[in-house]
């Protein structure tokens, strides 16, 4: 029986989650169709331009992305408190970019004057709207539909785009965040649609090394389902790489982004020559740091998801093989 995703995720036991959705009958619904020729590159920019755009919107951090052909990978960072320190006027601000919302709540966010019941009424709906900016349900939801509806319209036809439901792994080690990291990032490079990190299209690890994202442009590419004429708050980036470990608090990644591309590298060199059982010998600082098994780190990263399922079926939790 599929589990609610109130008991799949939980920031309790981990902020950090893996997750992926598919296209239906896994087509090449947001790539070229190898069998027609017909090309819907188009779809993949705009779901990486919205994928951006609802990240500084909600109480989520994207860590590492993939929009591929048939399907997208996300490792996500939930971050409720970022949504529960914004005042009521901001939290309208964000959900009325995405939603148009009862004519009550346009009102209030105009500014016009209210009755006591009226305000009662509109501080309740800022409230479920709270909680849905830390939703990641309502996340996917904001990500997913719109891009469904924009196919369904492009290809004139009804029915279902994406196959299920998306389907979260809980990443609750830091050996389960980084190698969930290179297995996104890596996964045109595994699919043939690039030779490196540095050229594959429409991933984080190309966005980091080469920042081009342009939220003008951005904007103009949601028009199909709405007047986006100005967004609500600062662009976010990618969830940063911290490096070393500080005594104050620190909500990136514990880790060096010279050491993950060095290691992103020789996985993925590994993935390129065909030899997944294959250890370089000179291995990346990182992995000493962690002293991670070096066999295991280079089964996970390149079957990532099929070790998840053999070993923990419909579990939502992701424990990856120990050193």
């Amino acid at each position: 029986m599929t589990r609610p995703r109130t008991e799949q995720v939980s920031v309790a036991d981990t902020p950090y989650y893996h997750i992926v959705t598919r296209c239906v009958r896994r087509s090449f619904l947001c790539g070229t169709d190898h069998s027609t020729g017909k090309s819907y590159e188009n779809r993949r920019e705009w779901l990486e331009d919205r994928l951006r755009l609802l990240a500084s919107l909600f109480g989520i951090e994207i860590c590492a992305y993939a929009v591929m052909s048939n399907h997208i990978h996300l490792v996500i960072k939930l971050d409720p408190e970022s949504i529960n320190v914004l005042s009521g006027k901001e939290i309208l601000a964000r959900w009325l970019f995405l939603f148009k919302g009862p004519l009550l709540v346009q009102r209030a966010f105009r500014g016009e004057v209210l009755g006591a019941a009226q305000k009662d009424a509109v501080s309740d709906c800022i409230e479920v709207y709270r909680n849905r900016l830390k939703d990641l349900g309502w996340f996917m939801k904001c990500l997913t539909e719109p891009i469904a509806r924009l196919a369904n319209k492009e290809d004139q036809c009804t029915g279902h785009f994406w196959e299920s439901r998306y389907k979260s792994q809980a990443l609750l080690t830091e050996e389960a965040i980084l190698s969930a990291m290179a297995y996104v990032d890596l996964n045109p490079i595994r699919a043939g649609m690039a030779d490196r990190p540095e050229k594959s299209r429409h991933t984080s690890i190309k966005e980091r090394i080469t920042p081009c994202f342009d939220l003008k442009k951005a904007l103009q590419g949601q028009e199909a389902i709405g007047d986006f004429d100005t967004f609500p708050v600062p662009l976010k980036p990618l969830l940063d790489f911290e490096g070393a470990v500080r005594n104050e608090e620190q909500t990136g990644l514990l880790y060096a982004f010279k050491d993950y591309l060095e290691l992103v590298d020789m996985t993925g060199r590994s993935i390129r020559a065909g030899k997944s059982g294959f250890i370089p010998k000179q291995l990346p600082p990182i992995l000493q740091r962690l002293s991670i098994n070096y066999d295991t780190w280079l089964t996970n990263t390149t079957r990532f998801e099929q070790v998840y399922y053999r070993r923990f079926g419909k579990r939502a939790r992701l424990r990856l093989v120990a050193a």
